[in-house]
């Protein structure tokens, strides 16, 4: 059976940079494995040292995730399309106050009107809906690639509040891809810096600033005075922070994440799965290459964080079709865009039938990474923001 497999960017340095390949099997063990006689090491990407596929590596023949499936047993057809998708980490590195109960409801101002009336005068959003956002509150876990991107169009849709979690300063290696820093800022805090470039976008909004690293002592109390969570973050240890807080709180989690050309974007809602039952377990330490080790294209940041902010909008207004229960997939270099079929894995072990994930816990221990050092914690007390 002749096979056509989708190789994403990030192990492409194999297949001599082609993103399709097409070799004969009858299962997708026998794909792979026929990948790999083609291209020796690609079975060292796909397998463990068991032999098993890892948890952060999802398999996908014609868009349903073979553990719907038979496994790496399920068979495949002539014409049948399989897909190798490991999980990517990276993104972050790390007005007037509306405020009240009448914030809502409250008249805008001609300003206002002006600034938004290419908003006021679609159907689908209109005044009501332009009130809605002015009410709204997101948090931001990151001011780096995808942060940037994200609170740009917050800011400049009228969301009245936004809050932005970071610790880190900007870096001259920022400015390729993170919008909201310039070269003056080189130094700063990028709290300082996002917030400056935010109210210079839009006076109308209040931006709230969180000069520390999410950790399982401060994550909920952080989040819970916010209805949608978007996560930039640049490290496994703080996706699964952020997933399991937003979870327990019952919050939206508009999920993104970036390495190389390759991007990935999502919607997690409590009761419709999680970013655990798309991976159960981090990789191995050091097997997933962060930005800074592999590089980013910096237009994949503005794109994947463009559908972030989409997804916020869809979510604050309650229109349209948000990616709850789909993984989009961008691969800019060849620009296909596919969506995955995403399950609530019933064995999760934070949403599944029988969680055994029922506090936040040590994600440092979890993902195998070291904790913050002493370094960090000086470079927090620089660059701390108001909390």
């Amino acid at each position: 059976m002749s096979v056509n497999v989708y190789v994403p960017s990030p192990w492409r340095h194999l297949t001599a940079n082609r993103e399709y390949v097409d070799v004969e099997a009858s299962d997708v063990a026998g794909v792979l494995n026929a990948v790999n006689e083609r291209y020796p090491g690609f079975d060292n990407l796909v397998y463990n040292g068991e032999g098993d596929v890892p948890r952060h590596i999802n398999i996908y023949v014609n868009d349903r995730e073979i553990h719907d499936l038979s496994g790496i047993a399920t068979l495949v057809e002539d014409g049948d399309r399989v897909a190798v998708i490991p999980a990517l980490a990276g993104g972050a590195e790390m007005a007037e106050n509306m405020n009240g109960a009448d914030a809502g409801s409250a008249a805008m101002t001609p300003d206002e009107v002006m600034r938004y009336s290419r908003h006021i005068i679609m159907g689908q959003v209109g005044p009501v809906g332009q009130r809605k956002l002015r009410n709204a509150k997101v948090l931001i876990v990151g001011a780096g690639g995808l942060g940037s991107p994200v609170a740009i169009y917050l800011a400049l849709a009228g969301v009245g509040t936004i809050g932005i979690v970071d610790f880190d300063i900007v870096d001259l290696s920022n400015l390729q891809r993170q919008l909201l820093h310039q070269t003056p800022d080189v130094g700063k805090s990028k709290l300082d810096s996002a917030k400056e470039s935010l109210q210079a976008y839009n006076p109308h909004v209040e931006v709230r600033t969180h000069g520390m690293p999410l950790t399982s002592d401060n994550a909920m109390e952080v989040i819970a005075d916010y209805d949608i969570v978007v996560n930039g973050a640049d490290n496994f240890a703080t996706r699964y922070l952020v997933n399991d807080a937003s979870y327990f709180l019952g919050k939206t989690l508009v999920d993104g994440s970036i390495l190389l050309f390759d991007g990935q974007a999502t919607v997690y809602k409590p009761g419709s799965g999680c970013y655990r039952c798309l991976y159960p377990a981090p990789p191995p330490p050091g097997l997933v290459p962060s930005c800074a080790e592999a590089g980013v294209l910096g237009a994949i940041t503005g794109i994947v964080g463009a559908i972030q902010s989409t997804e916020v909008f869809k979510e604050i207004l309650g229109i349209g079709d948000p990616l709850v229960g789909r993984l989009l997939l961008i691969d800019a270099l060849t620009m296909e865009f596919r969506t995955m079929k995403l399950r609530q894995d019933p064995s999760c072990p934070l949403c599944g039938e029988n969680p055994t994930v029922t506090e936040l816990i040590d994600y440092d221990q979890f993902c195998g990474t070291p904790p913050i050092t002493e370094e960090l914690e000086a470079l927090m007390a620089a660059s701390a923001g108001d909390d």
